[in-house]
């Protein structure tokens, strides 16, 4: 599990292709210089960009993970490129604080930009999302984009917008969004739990 508070950024600096797999290797020294090393240990669970990866080698600065041809096809791990920035949290662990809301690094599916604008101080993102996933919104639910746990402002059909507080954007890989952009999307899990229990209340 993980809490959407992201706790450093890094960069993709290997691409192997496995047989339709890749396996990513990752430069995580900023990740590492603040968390205990065995928390990046062979088959440790770190979100990147949102997505929950097994650690399969790490070597103080770097750490590799195998990447499946499904989570290629539904994050944006597959079509990323050596250097790209990205989102980085280790696994939640008892004691931890719980900033942001429990997420399980489990992409739902990926959101395109479609909206940047200044609000006072704030960046207002607008994103648009396929259909299937955009009944799990709702104005002030939580949502993670990219692995960063945020408040839903304001949803219409297929879109929805947060605010990005100058925070933010400073110590994530959120920084440099552009229009047209992906995003990994991961809808709150208590969404999910609720249509079910209601689907089974149904007569």
């Amino acid at each position: 599990m993980f809490t959407g508070i992201i706790q450093a950024t890094g960069t993709l600096a290997r691409i192997e292709p496995l047989g339709g797999d890749l396996r990513l290797t990752f430069d995580v020294r900023e990740l590492a210089s603040r968390i205990e090393a065995r928390r990046l240990a062979l088959g440790e669970s770190i979100a990147v960009s949102g997505a929950c990866l097994t650690v399969i080698a790490f070597d103080g600065q770097r750490f590799s993970a195998d990447v499946s041809r499904e989570t290629l096809r539904l994050t944006t791990l597959g079509r990323m490129t050596e250097g790209a920035e990205v989102n980085l949290e280790a696994a939640l662990r008892a004691g931890d604080p719980l900033g942001g809301h429990l997420m399980s690094g489990h992409v739902d599916g990926l959101a395109q930009v479609v909206g940047l604008q200044a609000d006072a101080r704030s960046l207002r993102v607008e994103v648009e999302v396929p259909a299937e996933l955009a009944r799990y919104l709702a104005p002030k639910g939580s949502v993670g984009l990219d692995g960063v746990s945020l408040t839903v402002n304001s949803v219409d059909g297929r879109r929805f917008s947060v605010n990005l507080i100058p925070h933010t954007v400073a110590v994530t890989a959120l920084r440099s969004l552009a229009l047209g952009q992906w995003l990994n999307l991961e809808v709150d899990q208590l969404a999910r739990y609720v249509e079910r229990g209601l689907l089974h209340l149904r007569p």
